[in-house]
């Protein structure tokens, strides 16, 4: 293994209602950076099908491939025309929407008897590192009931469980080039404007997590 820092980025593929998902350029184009703060950074990238199978079997493979220190994952957000840094996630799962295997949840909890998990106070540093780049960027304390929340609470048990010392999940909107309707007044987002928020915000991963490990060392 290698003694780089380690960086996991994850997005998700199309779903029933979203057939162009843009975490997935989003991921690409991050992962592909070359900074000199990068130079000792070593980046992986993982694309989740949207189903809760595959989150339950993807994550822990890839986590045990790539050890990452730090785990920034990006979900869509179609409704919403700002970028949310999402602060916890929720004990819920819709009953109402299937995946995109077709399947339904068959409860309303991801686990029985649990409050929601915070992923921790360093959200507040990447939402300030995302709105000093001009982009519109809110805290969400609702990462809704799908699998957006759903991969947010296995991360975090994964923290919990001594996996990566940090992970954040931001939630990102349509792209102007998608074409959909957008709210009357709200600013056109397009992929450029995120991956200049998303690498502010993976500069910020890269610190908090040099620090973590130096502390653990």
């Amino acid at each position: 293994m290698s003694d780089k820092l380690r960086i996991l980025l994850t997005g998700f593929g199309s779903f029933p209602g979203a057939p162009y998902n843009p975490t997935q350029p989003l991921v690409a184009r991050l992962t592909q950076l070359r900074r000199p703060a990068l130079d000792d950074v070593e980046m992986s990238s993982h694309i989740f099908p949207v189903t809760y199978a595959a989150v339950d079997r993807q994550l822990p493979e890839v986590l045990a491939k790539v050890k990452p220190h730090a785990l920034l994952m990006f979900g869509l957000a179609a409704r919403t025309p700002y970028l949310r840094i999402e602060t916890r996630a929720r004990n819920a799962v819709t009953m109402l929407w299937p995946d995109a295997a077709n399947t339904r949840s068959s409860k309303r909890g991801i686990t029985a008897n649990a409050d929601a998990m915070t992923f921790g106070p360093h959200t507040a540093r990447l939402l300030r590192a995302a709105r000093l780049t001009g982009i519109d960027a809110r805290p969400s304390r609702d990462a809704g009931a799908y699998l957006c929340n759903y991969l947010s609470w296995r991360a975090i048990e994964n923290v919990k469980a001594g996996g990566p010392q940090l992970a954040a999940f931001i939630h990102i909107p349509l792209l102007a080039r998608s074409g959909a309707v957008r709210r009357k007044g709200a600013p056109r987002i397009t992929l450029e404007d995120l991956v200049d928020a998303s690498e502010a915000m993976l500069m910020e991963m890269v610190a908090l997590a040099r620090t973590a490990r130096a502390s653990f060392a």
